[in-house]
């Protein structure tokens, strides 16, 4: 019935076919299969009753539970670790699976770029990704058992906050093609500094490797671009005149919208791009490289970017009769800070331009420096006016007073909040961005009340 490894299963005679799995109770229908997953806030196992009274016809349960479900008559799969039995049955699932699968990862721009593949490889392909950002040793077997047989490409998205997570999510994935966007500062608290970044990071390529997949790597980063010189399946992107698929941002318009070239193999393209900032660019130049090597004409490639959008509060741009928002609210580092900065920077259309700035969480010993260093990145891009919030940023905050910069640091959220709903904002572009512990969308929903 289900090839686990080191699984016994109770009632076996009871089976019926099984029409999808879950691990959410309140996403069951009749025929699921739901495996009681130990969360952080719940425990799986205390909804397997009511899942059963809901249609599902099986469970997957710990052992040492067992004794609480003696009296079930459907099939009851015993596993030492529930997390552990759903990887286990994606990774049988991926080899059954028709699909190529391209895998993801990198310090920023994961979402977005895994969001652009989807977008593009739609227009020739039957494609399947990863919902939101649902990258973890969770997210990736459920988005790899959600596809079926149909789907032609399947895109992943890898995340980690330790060493061994993507190594342990890259060998479920077997990934054909594997992209990293670069590496940065992101996670330092857990892997320590850039080479172990790299480190983490690199095991998606080890892991494609040695299937013989193929590996896009960012030229620009030069960290990622002296990884596996050797290797046949290398493809690089950038804007290094050496880049196998090159890009450039050949200018702004007034709302700071990029007109852009690429080239590969002779051919060029030139269009209007619909996404803001040049991390934006970035991220669809990654992408892009994906789309150029399944066989995405120019035509198809076009039409894919005249669809585009950004994701939920990553870099989403609010034009409003007197002001504009820039929400780059769902996470921040100093690489996705300076490059949030830079586009305020490029916005022509209001003349006073405002950056209500959060803490970057999880930089390790380091934090207070790359805090410090946004100065430089603000006053570079004529920035107004800086807010912050956050015990790091008070650092920010001091540097910015001795260089002469409009700032206030906020102590409490109440006070902040309050101070945006008394102060006039028209005639400002507007940036709000933080880690996604700092809740700065609080903040951005403030600013759209004004409107």
């Amino acid at each position: 019935m289900f090839n686990l490894p080191a699984s016994e299963i109770v009632n076996p005679d009871n089976y019926k076919a099984v029409s999808k799995i879950s691990i959410d109770s309140r996403k069951i229908d009749k025929g699921s299969l739901f495996i009681a997953i130990k969360g952080e806030r719940f425990d799986g196992h205390n909804f397997v009753r009511e899942v059963i009274k809901n249609g599902a016809s099986a469970v997957v349960i710990e052992r040492k539970k067992y004794s609480q479900f003696r009296d079930l008559d459907i099939p009851v799969i015993l596993v030492d670790k529930t997390v552990d039995a759903l990887g286990g049955l994606a990774k049988v699932w991926r080899s059954k699976l028709n699909a190529k699968v391209v895998s993801i990862t990198g310090s920023a721009g994961k979402t977005t770029t895994k969001d652009i593949i989807g977008t593009l490889l739609s227009e020739k392909y039957k494609t399947k990704k990863t919902s939101g950002n649902n990258n973890n040793h969770i997210g990736v077997p459920l988005t790899i058992l959600s596809a079926d047989k149909n789907d032609e490409v399947l895109v992943l998205e890898h995340g980690t906050n330790h060493f061994g997570e993507i190594d342990y999510t890259a060998n479920i994935a077997q990934p054909d093609y594997a992209l990293i966007t670069n590496i940065g500062t992101s996670h330092l608290a857990f892997l320590k500094n850039k080479r172990g970044v790299l480190k983490e990071k690199k095991s998606l390529f080890d892991v494609t490797a040695k299937r013989d997949g193929t590996l896009l790597i960012n030229e620009d980063d030069n960290l990622l671009k002296n990884v596996y010189p050797d290797y046949k399946n290398r493809v690089t992107f950038g804007s290094e005149q050496t880049a196998d698929i090159k890009g450039k941002i050949l200018s702004y318009s007034e709302d700071g919208k990029p007109f852009v070239e690429l080239r590969y193999k002779g051919k060029t393209i030139k269009a209007h791009f619909n996404l803001y900032g040049e991390q934006n660019f970035k991220n669809f130049l990654a992408a892009a490289s994906v789309a150029f090597k399944l066989g995405l004409n120019e035509k198809e490639i076009l039409g894919g970017m005249k669809k585009l959008s950004s994701p939920d509060k990553r870099l989403n741009v609010s034009e409003y009769s007197d002001f504009l928002l820039i929400d780059d609210t769902y996470n921040a580092n100093p690489e996705s800070m300076k490059s949030s900065l830079e586009l305020l920077g490029k916005i022509n259309l209001f003349t006073k331009k405002i950056a209500i700035l959060g803490d970057m969480l999880e930089l390790g010993n380091s934090e207070l420096l790359y805090h410090k260093g946004l100065a430089s990145v603000i006053k570079k891009n004529r920035i107004n006016t800086v807010y912050t919030i956050g015990n790091r940023m008070k650092v920010l905050n001091e540097e910015l007073v001795r260089e002469g910069i409009e700032c206030k640091h906020f102590l409490q959220r109440d006070t902040l909040s309050e101070f945006i709903r008394k102060n006039d904002l028209s005639g400002s572009a507007i940036l709000v961005k933080g880690s996604r512990g700092m809740r700065m969308e609080e903040f951005a929903i403030i600013i759209r009340e004004k409107k």
